[in-house]
């Protein structure tokens, strides 16, 4: 997926890992349950940020990249998880690099949340 929106090319390409990483602990490990919430964290940042693209006010572009934000801390929460429990080894290079692009990720979000809310209150 190719954007103008450089948070939501970033997004997509964190959801193409995630729905990978899905796949080999579904295949390798039989693991389901934590893989799933990771799954389903790590693809709704994307889909969030797509949807406040067309919010229909401010406020709703600033609750939809609010929640990319939290899906994003959550999605790193399942990852350290799985790195803790030996699903994932943290010193792989392809898990570091996951956990590298959520601290981005959640590092872009918060910065765009910040400015929006901070120019919503300046126009009021």
């Amino acid at each position: 997926m190719k954007d103008d929106n450089n948070a939501l090319n970033k997004a997509f390409g964190f959801a193409v890992r995630v729905v990978k990483l899905h796949q080999f602990l579904s295949k390798e490990h039989k693991e389901y349950v934590l893989s799933k919430q990771v799954l389903r964290s790590g693809t709704s940042i994307g889909a969030n940020i797509n949807e406040a693209q067309a919010g229909q006010s401010k406020a709703d572009f600033i609750a939809k990249m609010s929640i990319a934000s939290k899906e994003a801390r959550e999605t790193k929460y399942w990852i350290a998880l799985l790195c803790e429990t030996n699903y994932l080894d943290q010193n792989d290079h392809h898990v570091k690099t996951l956990l590298e692009q959520s601290e981005e990720l959640i590092k872009i979000l918060t910065s765009i949340v910040k400015t929006a809310q901070q120019n919503a209150k300046i126009k009021i």
